[in-house]
């Protein structure tokens, strides 16, 4: 019994090893193709010059989210630029991300300018009490 016990728990300790192994040749396998297309992206100056212009376009996203501006559709349209990026639509990408860009810079302005709003009376008077 004890015997059978053994041998039970070195078999799936080999099992265990085995599977591991094979996990990590599959991740390395894996690794190597992405690798290749982020230099392949990196050679090429128009993918550059998108990645730059979502880069700056995200940093105004998030400027313009701390101060809770951020416009609905500034994310989707990054996405959609890194989407074409990888795809190879570096024109498309480019135009997606400097309107991005441009609406995060406008929802910053705007919530900054909101911020100190003063509301005549006959406004505060109609909508605030009620």
């Amino acid at each position: 019994m004890l015997i059978k016990y053994k041998l039970g728990i070195l078999l799936l300790m080999i099992a265990f090893a085995s599977g591991q192994v094979l996990a990590a040749d599959q991740g390395k396998a894996a690794a190597k193709p992405q690798a290749a297309e982020k230099k392949a992206v990196a050679e090429d100056p128009r993918a550059a010059a998108a990645n730059k212009i979502i880069l700056a376009a995200d940093a105004a996203r998030k400027k313009a989210g701390s101060v809770g501006g951020e416009w609905r559709d500034t994310g989707k349209m990054l996405k959609k630029a890194k989407a074409a990026v990888k795809s190879g639509a570096y024109d498309k990408a480019i135009k997606l991300a400097e309107k991005a860009g441009r609406q995060g810079e406008l929802g910053y302005t705007q919530a900054t300018s909101q911020q100190k709003l003063q509301l005549p009376s006959y406004v505060t008077v109609l909508y605030v009490n009620k």
